[in-house]
């Protein structure tokens, strides 16, 4: 068998996340129409691994996944024939050959996810979907101060809608935020991410620069003495790489 990893860029508009399994069980994913692809490239059943479970309607720069097949295809003609027969809107943009240990998920050091806020003064009619708009331009300064309380190893339940986990403590290694004059981009790298913890940090940290939250917050919710501000807008949110 050979173990095949792929780096690729999705728009998530569409899409009902990564997978959606359960109760709000849809065939309308990223994995789904990957696996269509996969199996009628290489005519057998095909588990995809991967390297972070996007949300419905995030989008990904580098989302890495890896399966295992006994298709003789070249390297090139397996990204050839998925570029050609995937939605326009998944993109393979690279495929190479790993060793057999290699897991998408498993051996994941870190994560980076991207958040672009648009600050201008008339909301872009192209970008609408690719960007929150903010009508406030927030306090950057203040969202930095904020963001220096949720860098290292915490308990980060309460910045979640995990329900059940082995272990909720994860840790931010780095959190960037830069603007310029028409946008705000957060940067938020860790080691792991539970589920919907990268869209509520970003929530709360927005609540916090639009003065509707003071920085004081983020140990509130941390102990639990205040609710963690609602997830979101994922149309703004990236997956921008994985490192291994």
């Amino acid at each position: 068998m050979r173990n095949i990893k792929l780096t690729i860029e999705y728009d998530g508009s569409r899409y009902q996340g990564w997978q959606r399994l359960g109760k709000g069980e849809s065939t309308n994913t990223i994995a789904n129409k990957l696996s269509e692809v996969l199996k009628k490239m290489t005519n057998e059943d095909t588990e995809i691994f991967c390297g972070a479970r996007t949300e419905v309607g995030v989008h990904a720069y580098g989302q890495v996944i890896n399966f295992k097949t006994t298709s003789d295809l070249k390297i090139h003609e397996i990204q050839h024939y998925l570029n050609r027969y995937l939605p326009m809107d998944i993109a393979v943009i690279e495929a190479v050959e790993v060793p057999e240990r290699f897991h998408a998920s498993l051996n994941a050091k870190s994560k980076t996810y991207l958040y672009r806020i648009a600050i201008g003064e008339v909301p872009s009619v192209f970008d609408r979907k690719f960007t929150y708009y903010s009508f406030k331009a927030p306090d950057v300064e203040a969202m930095k101060q904020a963001a220096l309380l949720l860098v290292g190893r915490h308990d980060f339940k309460n910045f979640s809608t995990v329900k059940k986990s082995k272990s909720t403590e994860k840790e931010i290694t780095d959190i960037n935020i830069c603007q310029d004059g028409e946008e705000i981009q957060i940067r938020l790298t860790g080691n792991d991410f539970l589920h919907n913890m990268p869209r509520i940090i970003l929530s709360t940290l927005l609540d916090i620069g639009t003065d509707k939250r003071k920085k004081e917050a983020i140990e509130n919710i941390f102990s639990g003495k205040e609710e963690a501000s609602v997830p979101c807008d994922a149309k703004g949110l990236y997956l921008q790489n994985i490192e291994y």
